[in-house]
């Protein structure tokens, strides 16, 4: 057995139905008890994302837009592009259905991660805000030993898998096949151009990503909606054929061997949780630095990134590989899918040069955010001494991602991804009372108060968003 084979028996296991059946029942189970706040209270919540920022004297470290971009910098990535050319390759059109659903559930999953990360939020010996699932499991859960082991998952996610080598490696696949850029070409310079960001910390990696990450998703969806646009009359075949796939999928791709309705679940929910990270943990450890005046508000703001993420950029990334018909053909995976689909979409290379563009800047937000996540899990485990030292190996391993075989990385991926999200999980379920308190707290007090500070009178009685 290769170790190639040896690591997607084990990402088998770590990915069989219990795992799927915990990330989507969770969303399941915080979705009914939320009453499908996902729908109803959308509209507030992307309000309070693109509303006036007036939470300047709020306790912080960035506005929550800020901290949602750092979110959506890590989240939005190569999972919006290679990961769902990966997903259609291994479940056909149909894994995108599962996306979808995954997705669905998964926005309430992240409603009550970014509540929680603000409710438990601690102060770190430098003055920043610390939190996420390994304050929230010890702190509300009182469950320090699956608080380590979601730090050092996260730790090991960050290391050697979303943070840096599948990013990485995309960058230089992009940048090879596109630009003609050799590889080591490209490792130095994002080498040096991750190093100059991470080594100023958060407040930096947020100010890079504001700027960055809503001109990247305009940018890609426009280049999306382009082709979708020249390509309109196929558009009701490439749902029909999605959905048919999702539910048959040896019948909707010629009767493909092996090719199963779990095969297309399993796909499109391990690529969906890659790309959306809504159970996995890490989007609360960017909301829990977040100025709000309120936990349930930030969990709000929280939900909108899974929202973007799948819901808007991997629909469009999977409708492209559809009415362009290239998911159908075998020699083509990746970035490599991806890049074709847009040069067939457009036809020009000025697609495939889209898409390489997009690929690039979703990648590199997507390290800047997940080094920013590791670093805040090396913080809890080993104090803020730990911290440089984090900063330095990370910075080494995004040089060494260039060289890193392609196959091998993705499914090292899934598995500490998978690894990571069953204590985060546990801890969801565990404090879904508390959730649901704040929750209720928040919307059945009077309008004035729905947006009064924390400490408010409305608060102090009902316990909602104590201060750590």
């Amino acid at each position: 057995m290769t170790t190639l084979q040896l690591f997607e028996s084990v990402n088998a296991f770590v990915w069989g139905p219990p795992l799927l059946a915990l990330l989507v029942g969770t969303g399941i189970y915080l979705t009914i008890r939320l009453g499908l706040l996902q729908v109803v209270r959308l509209p507030l919540a992307l309000r309070y994302v693109f509303g006036r920022d007036d939470e300047h004297h709020e306790e912080g470290d960035v506005s929550s837009f800020a901290a949602l971009c750092t979110a959506l910098a890590a989240t939005i990535g190569t999972g919006n592009i290679v990961g769902v050319a990966t997903a259609v390759a291994a479940g056909g059109p149909g894994a995108l259905f599962w996306m979808w659903v995954a997705a669905f559930f998964g926005m309430a999953t992240k409603y009550a991660e970014g509540l929680l990360a603000v409710k438990y939020r601690v102060t770190d010996a430098n003055g920043q805000m610390s939190g996420g699932p390994m304050y929230y499991l010890e702190r509300g859960l009182g469950s320090r030993m699956l608080a380590r082991a979601f730090a050092l998952c996260g730790i090991l996610v960050a290391f050697f898998g979303i943070g840096t080598f599948a990013q990485v490696n995309a960058i230089k696949d992009a940048a090879s096949l596109s630009l003609g850029i050799p590889p080591l070409a490209t490792a130095v310079v994002l080498t040096t151009t991750v190093a100059l960001v991470t080594l100023g910390g958060l407040r930096s990696i947020a100010r890079v990503a504001e700027k960055v990450v809503p001109f990247m998703a305009v940018f890609y969806i426009i280049a999306s909606c382009a082709v979708l646009v020249m390509h309109l009359d196929r558009i009701p075949d490439a749902v029909m054929v999605i959905l048919h796939s999702a539910f048959n999928p040896q019948a909707a791709l010629g009767g493909a061997a092996g090719m199963t309705v779990l095969t297309a679940m399993r796909a499109g929910v391990a690529r969906g949780v890659f790309s959306n990270e809504s159970g996995l943990g890490s989007a609360p450890i960017a909301a829990a630095a977040a100025r709000t005046k309120s936990c349930v508000r930030q969990g709000l703001i929280s939900m909108t990134g899974t929202f973007f993420d799948t819901i808007v950029i991997c629909t469009m990334t999977g409708l492209v590989l559809v009415v362009t018909g290239v998911w159908n053909d075998p020699q083509l995976a990746g970035a490599a899918m991806t890049n074709a689909a847009f040069a067939a979409g457009l036809e020009s290379s000025l697609g495939q040069y889209a898409a390489t563009l997009g690929l690039i800047l979703f990648a590199f937000t997507t390290i800047l955010g997940w080094n920013y996540y590791g670093e805040r899990c090396t913080e809890y485990l080993f104090g803020v001494r730990g911290i440089l030292p984090y900063r330095l190996v990370f910075i080494g391993l995004v040089a060494a991602g260039a060289f890193v075989h392609l196959e091998l990385i993705w499914v090292l991926a899934d598995i500490v991804n998978g690894l990571m999200a069953i204590p985060n999980l546990i801890g969801l379920l565990g404090l879904s009372g508390v959730i649901i308190a704040e929750t209720r707290a928040f919307f059945e007090a009077d309008a004035p108060s729905v947006d009064a500070p924390c400490g408010s009178d409305a608060d102090n009685a009902s316990g909602a968003c104590p201060r750590a």
